[in-house]
């Protein structure tokens, strides 16, 4: 399964995406070093067991939703980003 994350413009959560558009869910940096994630829509199953803790980063957090899905998290690079 792969997901898009998707910074809001706070830079304080991550949307996470299915490829096809359907949300699934977001990371929250809470405080420094503090990533939670929250499964929600169409990840509530696929997610189902994985640890919410906070992680010491945003791509420590990725890698354990990658682990436990066996997808790879892509990061969307927008319109002002190279």
């Amino acid at each position: 399964m792969d997901i898009t994350v998707i910074p809001t413009d706070d830079g304080k959560v991550w949307n996470l995406t299915y490829l096809l558009g359907r949300p699934m869910g977001r990371i929250t940096e809470v405080s420094a070093k503090q990533f939670t994630i929250h499964p929600d829509g169409h990840a509530l199953e696929t997610m189902v067991g994985i640890d919410h803790r906070p992680y010491t980063s945003l791509d420590a957090a990725l890698a354990a939703i990658e682990k436990h899905t066996r997808g790879v998290c892509r990061h969307h690079l927008g319109e002002d980003q190279p």
